[in-house]
C-alpha cells in the first residue's frame, strides 16, 4: 500500500508498545506521506483490567509511545481506546499530555458504541474548551455501531472521520463512508467539501462486499438494495409524481443507475400502469382497473412481480411456465 499510493496519508496502527511502533516505521517506509497512530486504553475499566495499572502509568505510557513514533514520522496520531467512556477530566488531561509530547491528530473513540450522540458531541466539546493546546491537533472521532448511533456520533462536530466502507468492522461495525459522505452531501447548512467522489460509492460497496464476502443487508442506507426501491403504492405514486417526494438523494450521485418501483402486492394502479408505460402497453381504466385485480391475485401468491408477469397480465406475452396457477380439484 505504501507503494502504491501517492497522495492519500498512509497510517499504520500500532499498540503503545516500541516492538510495534519499530514494525508500523518499517512498513511506512516507502510512502509518500506516513502517519503512525499509536495509542492506549484510558477507560477506569481498560486501566484496572486490561492493563493493571493506574492513571498516572497510563498517561506516562501514553507520552512515551507518542515520542518514540515522532522518531520516525512528523505525523503521529494517538488513539485513548474507550474514550467513549472515560471521566472527561481525565480524558483532558491524556489528550493535552499527548499534544505536548508531538501528537498531532488525537483520536476520541467510542469503542463500545456506549455513548449517546448528545453525550459524545459533549466529550468532543469538553476537550475543545478544557485541553490547553488543543487546536494544535486534529480531533478524530472513531465510532462503533453497537446500539446503532455511530452515525450520529460521528457527526458530534470533529475535523475528521474514521469510517468503513460499508459499516464493516468490530462486532457490529464501525461508521459507515458512504453515511457520513452523504449526510454531509445532502445538508448543505454543514458546509465541508469532503472531496468524496460519491458516484463511486455503490460500485466500491459492492467490490468490498464481494471481495470480503460480507453481504450487505438489504435495507442498508445508501447502498443497500432497498435504498432507492419503493414497493408501498403510497410511495409509488408519490415518486412517479415527484421523485423528491421520497428521496432526498438522487441515486446518480452514488452511482446507482436509478431508483426501483418494486411491484408487490401493496403496490397501486399508479404503479402497474406506470410498468406497462414503460413496457410499451397503453390502456384505458377500464381495462387497467381489470388488469389491476389480476395483478393483485398474483401479488399474493408471488412475492415479486416481474416483466413478463405484466405483459401476461395485459395480454400483451405468452403465459410463461413459472406464472402461479391454482389446481383443480
Amino acid at each position: 500500500i505504501s507503494k502504491a499510493m501517492t497522495w492519500p496519508t498512509i497510517c499504520a496502527l500500532t499498540r503503545a508498545v516500541q516492538k510495534d511502533i519499530d514494525v508500523a516505521a518499517e512498513a511506512l517506509q516507502f510512502a509518500k506521506h506516513k502517519r503512525i497512530h499509536t495509542g492506549i486504553g484510558t477507560s477506569d475499566s481498560h486501566i484496572r483490567y486490561k492493563f493493571n495499572s493506574n492513571r498516572e502509568e497510563i498517561i506516562e505510557r501514553a507520552v512515551a509511545a507518542v515520542k518514540y513514533a515522532r522518531r520516525y514520522v512528523e505525523d503521529v496520531e494517538f488513539y485513548a481506546e474507550d474514550a467513549g467512556r472515560t471521566d472527561n477530566e481525565y480524558l483532558a488531561r491524556v489528550v493535552e499530555a499527548v499534544i505536548k509530547a508531538g501528537a498531532t491528530v488525537v483520536n476520541i473513540p467510542d469503542t463500545t458504541g456506549y455513548c449517546l450522540p448528545g453525550e459524545y458531541g459533549a466529550k468532543i466539546k469538553y476537550l475543545m474548551e478544557h485541553v490547553d493546546g488543543i487546536h494544535n491537533a486534529v480531533i478524530s472521532t472513531h465510532c462503533h455501531n453497537d446500539l446503532g448511533m455511530a452515525t450520529a456520533n460521528t457527526m458530534a462536530g470533529a475535523r475528521q472521520v474514521e469510517v468503513t466502507i460499508n459499516g464493516i468492522g468490530e462486532r457490529a461495525g464501525n461508521t459507515s463512508l458512504e453515511e457520513v459522505a452523504m449526510i454531509i452531501r445532502c445538508h448543505k447548512d454543514i458546509d465541508i467539501e469532503t472531496n468524496i467522489n460519491t458516484q463511486k460509492i455503490y460500485p466500491t460497496s459492492r467490490m468490498v462486499s464481494s471481495l470480503m464476502n460480507m453481504p450487505v443487508q438489504p435495507n442498508k442506507a445508501i447502498v443497500g438494495r432497498n435504498a432507492f426501491a419503493h414497493s408501498s403504492g403510497i410511495h409509488q405514486d408519490g415518486v412517479l409524481k415527484n421523485v423528491q417526494t421520497y428521496e432526498i438523494i438522487d441515486p446518480h450521485d452514488v452511482g446507482i443507475d436509478d431508483n426501483s418501483i418494486v411491484l408487490t402486492a401493496r403496490s397501486g394502479r399508479a404503479a402497474l400502469k406506470n410498468r406497462l408505460q414503460v413496457l410499451g402497453v397503453s390502456l384505458d381504466q377500464q381495462k387497467l382497473d381489470k388488469i389491476y385485480e389480476d395483478f393483485l391475485k398474483l401479488a399474493d401468491k408471488k412475492k415479486d412481480i416481474n416483466d413478463d408477469d405484466i405483459l401476461v397480465l395485459a395480454g400483451g406475452g405468452r403465459s410463461p411456465d413459472h406464472c402461479i396457477k391454482t389446481p383443480k380439484p
